[in-house]
C-alpha cells in the first residue's frame, strides 16, 4: 500500500502534535487459525492465550528453546482467528519457527500484513477524533464496521483496509507521519518492540516483558518456559530495558553500541532496542545492567560527543 508521508517537522523533545496519524508500515500481522490454532500458540509463547477473549489484548513473547526471545508481540482475537501484531523484521524470524512446529497441530499461520493498513493515532486530541469517527471506544479492542480499533491508554492502533485508511486520513485533516512519531510514543511507554536483528539475544525479563503483563507464570509449559521461570524464582537476571534521551550528531542505529561513564573513563553498557532521531535529538530504549544509576551518563562507542541520560520508566520492575 502506498501512502504519502508528510515531511512536516515535529519536535522529539516536546509533547508532539495534538493529533498525529502515523503509518505503521514497520509492523506486521500474523493470523493464526484452525481448530487448534489458539491452543498451539498458547503452548509456544509466554502469554496466557487461552484466557484471551474478544475485546482483550495482551503482550507476549515467542522464545527459542533456551528462553531467548525471537519476537515480542501483541495478541488479540478477530472472529475465529488470533492475530499477532509485531515488528515485521521479527515476524520474518518468528513465523518460520512457529510454522515448523505447527505441522503437528491443526493450526495455520499466515502473514496477513498486506491485508491491512496499520495506523497509529496519538496526541491529546486522539480520543476525540477516534471516538468521533468510530464511535465511543472503551474496550482494549473494539470491532467496528470500519475496522479494528486497539486502545492503549490515550493512543490507538487502527487495523483497516485501504479504503478506510484513506477515509480516516482524510477525516483527520492532518498530515500522515511515518512510523517514527508512533515509535517515540512506544519508547516512552517502555514497550519491548524487539527487532529481528536482536532475535535470540534476551530473555523476556531483560526487556521488562513481565512489567507489561507479557509473561504468565501459572499457564504451564511453553517454549523456553524453564529459563523464564528460573529467572523469576531463582533470580540471576542482571539486565532491564531503559528509556534514554539525549543528543547525537551522528546517526544512531540499533547496531550502535552504548558506553556508560565510570570512574576513569567509559565501558560498554548495552544495546539499543528501538530508536528515533530528530534534528539531533535522540530517544531510545536500550537493554542495560538493571542496577544502572538514574543519573548515569551514556554515549556512543563511535561518537564520544553524544550524550544520553535515563528517563523514568512508566512502570515498576518489581515482580
Amino acid at each position: 500500500m502506498t501512502f504519502t508521508i508528510s515531511q512536516a517537522n515535529w519536535a522529539l523533545d516536546s509533547d508532539g502534535p495534538a493529533l498525529s496519524l502515523s503509518l505503521l508500515n514497520h509492523m506486521g500481522l500474523v493470523s493464526v487459525t484452525g481448530e487448534q490454532g489458539a491452543s498451539f500458540i498458547h503452548g509456544q509463547v509466554t502469554a496466557d492465550i487461552s484466557s484471551l477473549k474478544p475485546g482483550d489484548i495482551c503482550w507476549g513473547a515467542h522464545c527459542d528453546p533456551k528462553g531467548r526471545m525471537l519476537a515480542t508481540f501483541r495478541a488479540l482475537k478477530k472472529d475465529d482467528a488470533l492475530l499477532l501484531l509485531l515488528p515485521r523484521s521479527a515476524l520474518e524470524v518468528s513465523l518460520p519457527q512457529l510454522k515448523k512446529y505447527a505441522v503437528f497441530s491443526k493450526a495455520e499461520l499466515t502473514d496477513v500484513s498486506a491485508d491491512y493498513c496499520l495506523l497509529g493515532v496519538a496526541g491529546k486530541d486522539a480520543h476525540t477524533f477516534v471516538s468521533g469517527y468510530f464511535g465511543e471506544i472503551n474496550a482494549a479492542v473494539s470491532y467496528t464496521d470500519k475496522g479494528i480499533v486497539i486502545r492503549d491508554g490515550e493512543r490507538y492502533i487502527l487495523l483497516l483496509d485501504r479504503t478506510q485508511a484513506n477515509a480516516v486520513i482524510a477525516a483527520s485533516d492532518q498530515p500522515l507521519f511515518g512510523a517514527d512519531v508512533w515509535q517515540a510514543e512506544e519508547i516512552r511507554a517502555g514497550y519491548p518492540n524487539i527487532a529481528g536483528s536482536h532475535a535470540s539475544e534476551y530473555i523476556p525479563q531483560m526487556c521488562n516483558l513481565q512489567a507489561v503483563g507479557g509473561i504468565s507464570f501459572t499457564k504451564g509449559c511453553y517454549m523456553g518456559q524453564e529459563t523464564v521461570a528460573r529467572t523469576k524464582y531463582r533470580g540471576g537476571n542482571k539486565r532491564a530495558l531503559y528509556i534514554l534521551q539525549g543528543e547525537s550528531k551522528t546517526p544512531v542505529r540499533l547496531e550502535s553500541t552504548l558506553e556508560i561513564a565510570v570512574e576513569g573513563g567509559y565501558r560498554k553498557a548495552g544495546n539499543i532496542i528501538e530508536v528515533v532521531s530528530r534534528g539531533g535529538k535522540v530517544l531510545m530504549s536500550a537493554v542495560l545492567a538493571n542496577d544502572t544509576a538514574a543519573d548515569a551518563v551514556l554515549r556512543l562507542a563511535d561518537d564520544h560527543e553524544a550524550s544520553f541520560r535515563l528517563l523514568p520508566l512508566p512502570y515498576s520492575l518489581e515482580d
